[in-house]
């Protein structure tokens, strides 16, 4: 009853009184956590509970709210340095992707970013080119400077100079029974490829070019099983690589077309990259996309509709992959056992795909 009164006196007061002003030769004093509590009307305790995130089940969400609100209006910073002594915390999340120039990871950055800041955690970029990580480590000691680890598995390589057996490590979609990490976030991506394949086939296609990422990963490994696996008896499938490159997969499919005897229907991209330089290549031979040949992509980036024809390709959820991402860190460092369901892939059907031809 005690913390009641105390709140309600406060939300009675006219507000918080202004900072001192400043004189040119006095030193500016920041707000301390003590200012909070007396501006706020409560104890220095619950202050420290509300901006710790720890007031659930110990303080009102009205007493939590009006705290969050004087330490705004008095312009109070937690000191970071005093607080990750007492708590042997950096309140600090490692996010490892190959490179922020795909769209991609620049929104799983995005999603990981937004649920941290809810919860007072910070994100740290390791771009990990080509899934191989920089020369050294970022921080002097990973494992004093970070409180976990979240990692794509396109740049799992570069996990071998971060950290240690004792830091917690989420890995976005990778192979939930390849072990070594504390939770997994993972895409429903056998579901996305059924998807195109059914879609192509109930178009009347029938001979299948698959245009794979060059790139050694577990989720461009599920992706081509999932493909030739959803390919009835009868249908013909050919796979060529390529580096996550436009310039690399027109190439590649330029010599891939090259041969109109042996020429498919539909290619089926690994990644909407690879499909841009498809629908290239077969513009500089001459072929019409969706008459002659049918494209599809894979994670429906903005790329997709930058093109024309727009791009039928598989939607995934990056931001929600980030998301569920810092969840799973925070979960782990909560000391509960993370569990969610792959998250659910949809396919955008577009302008590039069509019924085949009569040959």
């Amino acid at each position: 009853m005690a913390a009641v009164r105390r709140s309600t006196r406060a939300a009675a007061r006219p507000g918080p009184p202004p900072p001192p002003p400043r004189s040119s030769g006095a030193p500016v004093t920041r707000p301390t956590s003590r200012d909070v509590a007396q501006a706020a009307g409560v104890s220095q305790a619950t202050v420290s509970l509300v901006l710790g995130d720890k007031w659930r089940g110990r303080v009102s969400a009205r007493t939590a709210e009006l705290v969050r609100t004087t330490a705004t209006e008095l312009g109070y910073r937690p000191n970071l340095a005093a607080r990750n002594l007492r708590l042997g915390s950096t309140r600090t999340a490692l996010l490892v992707v190959p490179a922020l120039t795909n769209e991609f990871f620049a929104r799983v950055y995005t999603g990981a970013a937004r649920v941290a800041a809810l919860h007072g955690f910070g994100v740290v970029l390791y771009l990990s080119p080509d899934g191989t990580g920089p020369a050294r480590d970022p921080f002097a000691s990973a494992r004093a400077a970070l409180d976990g680890v979240i990692a794509s598995s396109m740049a799992a390589d570069a996990l071998d100079a971060i950290g240690g057996p004792e830091l917690p490590l989420v890995m976005l979609d990778s192979d939930p029974d390849g072990g070594g990490a504390s939770a997994f976030v993972n895409l429903a991506l056998t579901d996305g490829m059924d998807a195109v394949a059914a879609h192509l086939l109930a178009l009347g296609h029938r001979r299948f070019l698959h245009l794979a990422s060059a790139v050694d990963s577990w989720t461009f490994d599920v992706r081509a099983t999932a493909l030739a696996r959803a390919l009835p008896p009868g249908t013909g499938l050919r796979t060529v690589r390529s580096a996550l490159d436009v310039g690399a997969a027109t190439a590649t499919m330029e010599a891939a077309l090259a041969d109109p005897a042996h020429r498919p229907t539909a290619v089926v991209c690994d990644d909407d990259i690879l499909a841009v330089g498809a629908c290239k290549a077969a513009r500089r031979l001459g072929l019409r996309i969706p008459a002659d040949l049918s494209v599809t992509g894979f994670d429906d980036m903005a790329l997709a509709t930058a093109v024309e024809p727009e791009l039928t390709t598989v939607r995934i959820p990056a931001e929600r992959v980030g998301e569920q991402g810092m969840d799973a860190l925070l979960t782990v460092l909560d000391g509960r056992t993370w569990t969610a369901p792959p998250l659910p892939l949809e396919l955008v059907v577009r302008g590039s795909t069509a019924p085949p031809a009569a040959r």
